[in-house]
């Protein structure tokens, strides 16, 4: 039994290099939040929201976020009371120390899907469906590893062996994921008219996905801007004082 396991162990090892030495290309996509001058898209992001809210939630959390934080997309305050009154949150204890059900308020977090992890597992096969609330800063590619994620499932290779509930995406490290294709054009239907091919889907969810896990992007490429513009004035001023104040200084 001793040598089994030892043999098992070996061949782990073996095998991680393997693994660890597979590299992935993601493409490169276009942003509007990219570079300095970069920043979101609001109608995009709301769009994106409609997709977290029509497909994403059904499994993934975006456990840091608030509904009153959907402020930043551009919704009123009473759209957002509306929105937050579509769900049910636990309070309490009330008088006789016992838990309840509310509708959620604007100073609520958006309610899980799953009352716990153990929950979460049973529900998806045993596969813990991961928060997506800083899922674009987490991997590696940022929004392109997500973007590419979603679109990125296909019939598996000819002698590629495919675990029990496994799925082949090609952008996913080892190529098999728990998770099964959720956009398809047409999945949701925008208010705006928007196109809802696959990609156009993808890339709205993966922009509000990258905005809750960085919401003040914006704020961030502005005082770079700032202390980058305050510094080459300073920088200028303090050439010429320098040639004003040794140019009849011999040297």
């Amino acid at each position: 039994m001793k040598k089994i396991i030892l043999a098992s162990i070996a061949a782990t090892a073996l095998s991680l290099p393997a693994v660890a030495a597979e590299h992935i290309e993601i493409p490169k996509g276009q942003w509007s939040f990219d570079g300095v001058l970069g920043k979101f898209d609001r109608q995009q992001l709301q769009r994106g929201f409609q997709v977290y809210k029509e497909v994403c939630a059904n499994c993934h959390a975006v456990q840091y976020l608030s509904f009153r934080n959907l402020e930043d997309l551009g919704y009123s305050e009473a759209q957002i009371k509306s929105l937050a009154a579509e769900y049910e949150v636990e309070a309490g204890p009330n008088d006789e120390g016992d838990m309840f059900k509310r509708k959620a308020l604007p100073s609520d977090h958006i309610p899980k899907p799953y009352a716990n992890d153990a929950l979460a597992r049973v529900s998806n096969g045993g596969a813990l469906p991961p928060d997506l609330s800083l899922m674009t800063k987490a991997r590696d590619g940022g929004p392109d590893y997500v973007y590419n994620l979603l679109l990125g499932y296909e019939n598996p290779p000819a002698g590629v062996e495919m675990a029990p509930g496994m799925h082949y995406n090609k952008f996913f490290p080892g190529h098999q994921i728990a998770m099964d294709r959720q956009i398809e054009d047409g999945k949701v239907t925008y208010a705006d008219g928007s196109p809802t091919t696959a990609a156009a889907i993808a890339k709205d969810v993966t922009a509000f996905l990258h905005w809750a896990a960085e919401p003040k992007l914006e704020q961030r490429h502005s005082t770079g801007l700032r202390v980058t513009l305050y510094a080459f004035i300073f920088a200028v001023l303090a050439y010429f004082a320098k040639r004003r104040m040794w140019k009849n200084i011999p040297h």
